[in-house]
């Protein structure tokens, strides 16, 4: 695609700051609208009180949270799983699963990603054997045939890229080895473990996801009977801990800057512990906005969540495009100055380029009050 020839408009009014995100006029609140999420042309307004401030807020564009913990059916199969946002270019999905997995998994859809939000085990799939942990990222192939065997019970968030692909996002001037490595991805091995997994006795059913429908293929022995591979498609393992986020001592830089994994019509992003902006006019919380172009979800997987109040691990909220979101009452009141020296959260971002419709088992565990917590300053 040709790149855009955006409209030619340059211009300012009133009291504003010539540095997006610092130095705001004293007393004002910045609130930056933009197009392609943070990527195009954009306007940042100054205003005498916070954005968020309704005392009202109705309709299907309201922002809601969703406490996917509460989920407390344990499925043994993936597809099986509460279904709790999509569209047709992503769906994502809560799964708790509650030991090993009696039948090995296979996605036709599309490749998925697993969140390890809670538990350890290990994968096996086609192409070995790897060791997963809470915090870590297991990147799947479409068609990679492969099941979990956790030591208790584990909480999975599901991102599937349905009809596309994960890639690694361009990195520019950072360079390649910018954020993680790509050294830091780890590749299943076909160990002494996974040879005996191999030699589980009676039939094996495999499950295998093709829009959205469930097939089932018995074998009478465990197909995960490779003795060994050679190419440039694998799964991959990437736990947040090895992530080492891009930060500013003197910008709030944009969400997207934590960008870890894109496909066709959506990122995925990772909020890690970093610094927070030194500067003295620099704004250290982020800053109101109007993501006209994406719908914006955040999961929370452990910390302190500085710009959300009473969200806690396992929790997700959900802004839809098209209205103005930004920090939390009590957040604002550490705009400027911060009593720690580092964030202290780890959370996956998904940001869809198409809506995203709420599916039911989400909707069974939501918040309604969520609305109201952007309602005055105490």
């Amino acid at each position: 695609m040709a790149a855009r020839n955006w409209i030619p408009v340059r211009g300012a009014q009133g009291r504003h700051s010539r540095q997006a995100h610092a130095d705001m006029p004293e007393g004002t609140y910045e609130r930056e609208v933009s197009k392609e999420g943070f990527f195009g042309p954009a306007a940042f307004f100054h205003h005498r009180r916070p954005p968020t401030g309704w005392s009202k807020f109705e309709g299907p564009l309201r922002p809601r949270a969703f406490d996917l913990a509460a989920l407390n059916e344990a499925s043994p199969s993936p597809w099986a799983a509460t279904r709790v946002l999509g569209n047709a270019a992503v769906e994502i999905r809560f799964w708790k699963l509650g030991g090993p997995m009696p039948a090995l998994a296979r996605n036709a859809d599309g490749d998925q990603l697993l969140f390890v939000h809670q538990g350890r085990g290990d994968l096996f799939c086609d192409y070995g054997r790897i060791a997963f942990e809470a915090g870590d990222y297991l990147y799947l192939p479409r068609g990679t045939m492969w099941r979990l065997s956790p030591q208790g019970p584990a909480a999975i968030l599901m991102i599937e890229a349905t009809g596309g692909h994960y890639t690694l996002p361009d990195r520019g001037m950072l360079g390649p080895t910018a954020v993680f490595d790509p050294a830091m991805l780890d590749t299943p091995a076909m160990d002494e473990a996974f040879r005996a997994h191999q030699d589980e006795a009676g039939e094996v059913a495999v499950e295998v996801k093709k829009r959205g429908q469930v097939s089932v293929a018995t074998f009478p022995y465990n197909p995960l009977d490779a003795v060994g591979w050679h190419g440039d498609l694998a799964p991959a393992r990437l736990n947040v801990r090895s992530i080492r986020p891009v930060a500013s001592h003197r910008y709030h830089l944009p969400p997207s800057v934590h960008t870890t994994f894109a496909a066709d019509r959506f990122v995925v992003c990772t909020f890690a512990p970093r610094p927070f902006e030194t500067d003295p006019g620099a704004l250290k919380v982020p800053f109101f906005h109007n993501n006209d172009d994406f719908d914006e979800v955040l999961f929370y997987h452990a910390g302190d969540f500085f710009s959300r109040d009473n969200i806690d691990a396992g929790m997700m909220t959900f802004h839809p495009s098209g209205f103005t979101h930004g920090p939390h009452p009590k957040a604002l009141k550490a705009m400027l100055v911060q009593p720690k020296p580092a964030t202290d959260e780890y959370a996956v971002m998904i940001d869809a380029r198409d809506p995203l419709d709420v599916g039911d088992g989400a909707a069974a565990v939501e918040n309604t009050a969520y609305v109201d917590s952007w309602k005055a300053a105490e």
